[in-house]
C-alpha cells in the first residue's frame, strides 16, 4: 500500500473509530447524541479552515452532507468538544508512519534529518488567548515608547526536511524560550536522526543536553556562541578542527545541577558560501574521513526547508487567520494545519515523480496554491466518507499536474527591502488566496 492511500484509510480509521473520539473529546458527554454536527465532521470541518466566511465553510459541509443548514455558532460551540490532541495523533499515526513504514525516504550520509526550529504566530486578542500564551510588547522603533501588547505563541517544530513531513510541533507561550522547546523535542528523536539547528540554538547548554542521549547534530554558531567558531569568523586555523568545550563559571553551577557534562568534545567546521562568507558549524560529527567538510554546505542549506515550512503555514494557508478567538480553537488550527502540510506532501508524490520525469528546461515542481486548493474541496470525500481510495487520489493527482511551478536552485535576485505600504496593498488587492 503506497504511503497515501495508507494516509487517508488511517484517517478514516481513526474518524469513525470510538476509542479515538473518546480520547479527544473534551468531556465523557461530548459527542453522545446524534447531531447534525457529529464528530468526525467537526474534525474535517476545522481541517477546511479557509479565509472564507465562517458560515460559509459551514454551508458547504452541510450541502455535502445533504442535511438542513446549521449556524456557525453551533459549529463554534460543538468544536469546543473536541480537543486538539486528535490532530496530533492524525499527524503521527496516519502522515509520519505511513512516510517511514518501509526505507522509502531520503537520508543524508545514512542520517535522517531533522530541523529543529521556532517561529512567533501572531493570535487573535482576545482574554482567554492573553492567559493562555501570554503577550509580547509593541512600539514604532527601538527607542519608541512601548505602544502596546499583543498576544503570541511561540511555535517549534521538528521537520524531516528531505522528506518533508512536521515529525513533532509544539505551541508555547510567547515568553517561551526556543532552546528549552528544543530540548523537549529530543526526547522523541533517534539514533539515526541528524539534528540541524540555526544561530539561535548553540550554547554549552545546549551541546550538553545533546551528548548524553548520543544524539548527533549540525548547528550554525554566531560569533557571540564559542571562542573557537569566533576565531573560525575571522579566517584562523584550518577550516575543520576538534575541540574540547567547558562551561563558563556563570553556567558550571547549573550544569552540575542538571548531572549534564563538565566537558564535551566536539567538531567546529568552516564552509565559505557562494557569496564570499564564512559560516561556521559546531557537530558532533567528528570522522573528517566520513564526514568531509565541504558536505557540510549541502547539509546545512537543506535546513532551509524548516523555514518555507513556516512560509506555507503563515502565507499559503493563513496559520494567522485564525477560524476561532479561544485558546483550544488556535491550538486546532495551528495542529489540523501541521497535519494538513503532512496529507499534501505525501498526497502530491505521485505527481510530483511524473513532473521529474519530464525532460523540461527546468525542474518542476507541484504548485501548492494549487495543491492546497484542491485537498480542500476534496476533504470530506477523501477523510470522511466510504468512496473508493484509489479513484479519488488519480483525480486529486491529474488536478496536481495543472500549472506547476518551476524550480530554480541557482537563481539569486537581489534582495529588495519592501515598505510597510506596498505590503498592505499587496495583502488587501493583489494576494490570490487558495485556501
Amino acid at each position: 500500500m503506497n504511503p497515501a492511500t495508507y494516509t487517508i484509510e488511517t484517517t478514516r480509521r481513526l474518524l469513525t473509530d470510538e476509542g479515538f473520539k473518546s480520547r479527544h473529546r473534551a468531556s465523557d458527554q461530548a459527542f453522545t447524541r446524534m447531531r447534525c454536527l457529529p464528530f468526525a465532521v467537526v474534525l474535517v470541518l476545522i481541517l477546511r479552515k479557509s479565509v472564507k466566511s465562517l458560515q460559509n465553510v459551514v454551508n458547504e459541509a452541510m450541502a455535502w452532507l445533504r442535511v438542513e443548514p446549521v449556524t456557525a455558532s453551533a459549529f463554534s460551540q460543538a468544536r469546543y468538544k473536541l480537543q486538539h490532541t486528535a490532530f496530533i495523533e492524525l499527524n503521527q499515526q496516519a502522515v509520519v508512519e505511513s512516510r517511514y513504514r518501509d526505507a522509502n525516504f531520503r537520508t543524508f550520509w545514512g542520517f535522517r534529518i531533522r530541523a529543529i526550529d521556532g517561529s512567533k504566530v501572531l493570535l487573535p486578542d482576545t482574554e482567554d488567548v492573553r492567559e493562555a500564551f501570554g503577550t509580547i510588547a509593541y512600539s514604532n522603533g527601538k527607542d519608541a515608547q512601548v505602544q502596546g501588547e499583543r498576544p503570541y505563541a511561540l511555535a517549534s517544530v521538528r521537520y524531516d526536511v528531505l522528506n518533508r513531513i512536521a515529525l513533532e510541533a509544539t505551541l508555547g507561550r510567547a515568553d517561551a524560550d526556543e532552546v528549552d522547546l528544543a530540548i523537549g523535542h529530543l526526547a522523541h528523536t533517534g539514533p539515526t536522526d541528524l539534528l540541524v539547528m540555526d544561530r539561535n540554538y548553540p550554547s554549552y547548554r545546549m551541546l550538553a543536553e545533546l551528548t548524553p542521549r548520543q544524539r548527533h547534530f549540525v548547528i550554525r554558531c554566531s560569533a557571540a556562541s564559542f571562542g573557537a567558531a569566533r576565531r573560525l569568523l575571522h579566517g584562523e586555523g584550518p577550516d575543520s578542527q576538534v575541540v574540547t568545550l567547558t562551561p563558563c563559571a556563570a553556567q558550571a553551577p547549573l550544569m552540575r545541577q542538571l548531572g549534564l557534562p563538565q566537558a564535551l568534545t566536539v567538531r567546529f567546521v568552516r564552509v565559505r558560501l557562494s557569496t564570499g562568507e564564512w559560516e561556521v558549524r559546531v557537530t558532533s560529527l567528528r570522522d573528517e574521513a566520513a564526514y568531509p567538510t565541504a558536505g557540510f554546505l549541502e547539509l546545512y542549506h537543506g535546513r532551509w526547508g524548516v523555514e518555507t515550512f513556516y512560509g506555507v503555514l503563515k502565507t499559503r494557508l493563513d496559520l494567522e487567520n485564525f477560524s476561532g478567538t479561544g485558546a483550544e480553537a488556535v491550538r486546532q488550527d495551528f495542529h489540523a494545519t501541521v497535519y494538513l502540510t503532512g496529507l499534501e506532501t505525501l498526497l502530491t508524490e505521485a505527481a510530483q515523480a511524473q513532473l521529474d520525469a519530464k525532460e523540461t528546461r527546468h525542474p518542476q515542481t507541484v504548485n501548492r496554491a494549487v495543491s492546497f486548493n484542491a485537498i480542500k474541496h476534496h476533504a470530506l470525500d477523501l477523510l470522511w466518507s466510504d468512496l473508493d481510495t484509489q479513484p479519488l487520489i488519480e483525480r486529486l493527482t491529474a488536478l496536481f499536474l495543472t500549472h506547476p511551478t518551476c524550480a530554480r536552485p541557482q537563481r539569486r535576485p537581489p534582495r529588495q527591502k519592501t515598505s510597510a505600504r506596498a505590503l498592505l496593498n499587496f495583502h488587501r488587492r493583489q494576494k490570490k488566496h487558495c485556501y
